[in-house]
């Protein structure tokens, strides 16, 4: 199961949420029917989503446009630990000429904004930052320097079996706190520096709290919160495309009825089909002038 786990390390003056993401990821490709480059950008900004939601605590959504060949990428995610996401083509597959890996960075795109709105007292605030590479990581990374001024460090990894499956994907962000020295800051710098990549490390059974101990070191931390759930879920159902269809004109409702065929509307975030018939359609319309 996909969990959440918090701590704080060196003498809490660093801050560390990590978690495992594969089964979110996972019912994401499924119900997308996506593609490595799309699988892997779509994974991490899901990844990042969640992170950033419980880490502020607010339900948060987030939408990445790099101008690449994937379009948009569009994520929900909430406090309690649920995430829904899509993007613009989910068919998409690049790799770096050099190692094979999936290339992200080209899919995306570095033409464009991280857009991060969150929803606080029924008001909408809305922080933004240029993209930095396209990879995601770093481009939360550099959000919460510039536009949170927290100087932290992002990382993401989704591996994809060569079905188009999801082999392994998790994430980690790491905060200084305002009595951090500038030794932890350098020693934890190091420690970035050989860190193994976020993808293997789940690949390999790493649980939160290991990749809390990778980073931190033995003894070197102090669990917070521990095993938080974290799954997919989206709450569309056909009582919202209801609404929806009621607030089009009364001429367009009547041009559907008139062709006298059932239509389908598709939830982008899950592509859940509800079909609505022409009965249902009048019902609509008749609702719609009754009010």
């Amino acid at each position: 199961m996909d969990s959440l786990t918090k701590a704080l390390a060196y003498n809490k003056q660093i801050r560390i949420y990590a978690c495992t993401t594969t089964e979110l990821v996972s019912e994401a490709q499924k119900r997308h029917g996506l593609w490595p480059s799309s699988s892997a950008a779509l994974g991490r900004t899901l990844t990042a989503t969640l992170l950033t939601a419980i880490l502020k605590e607010e339900n948060v959504t987030v939408k990445i446009n790099g101008g690449g060949p994937i379009k948009d990428i569009v994520c929900e995610a909430t406090k309690y630990g649920t995430a829904r996401g899509y993007v613009g083509d989910p068919y998409q597959f690049y790799q770096y000429n050099d190692s094979g890996k999936i290339n992200v960075s080209y899919a995306v795109g570095t033409d464009g904004l991280l857009e991060v709105k969150t929803i606080i007292n029924n008001e909408v605030f809305t922080s933004t930052s240029p993209l930095q590479t396209g990879e995601i990581a770093d481009d939360f990374t550099y959000y919460f320097a510039s536009s949170e001024q927290i100087p932290s460090s992002v990382g993401l990894g989704v591996l994809v079996n060569e079905d188009n499956s999801i082999l392994a994907s998790g994430g980690f962000i790491i905060q200084v706190l305002p009595n951090c020295s500038e030794e932890v800051i350098t020693d934890l710098e190091n420690k970035l520096k050989t860190l193994k990549e976020v993808s293997t490390m789940v690949k390999e059974g790493y649980t939160p709290e290991d990749i809390i101990k990778e980073i931190a070191g033995e003894n070197n931390y102090e669990i917070l919160d521990t095993n938080m759930p974290l799954k997919w879920y989206c709450r569309c159902n056909k009582d919202n495309f209801t609404r929806s269809l009621r607030m089009l004109k009364e001429t367009d409702l009547n041009e559907m009825i008139d062709e006298g065929k059932d239509i389908e509307t598709v939830c982008n975030f899950c592509n859940t089909k509800y079909i609505f018939t022409v009965d249902e359609l009048k019902d609509i319309l008749r609702s719609k002038k009754n009010n």
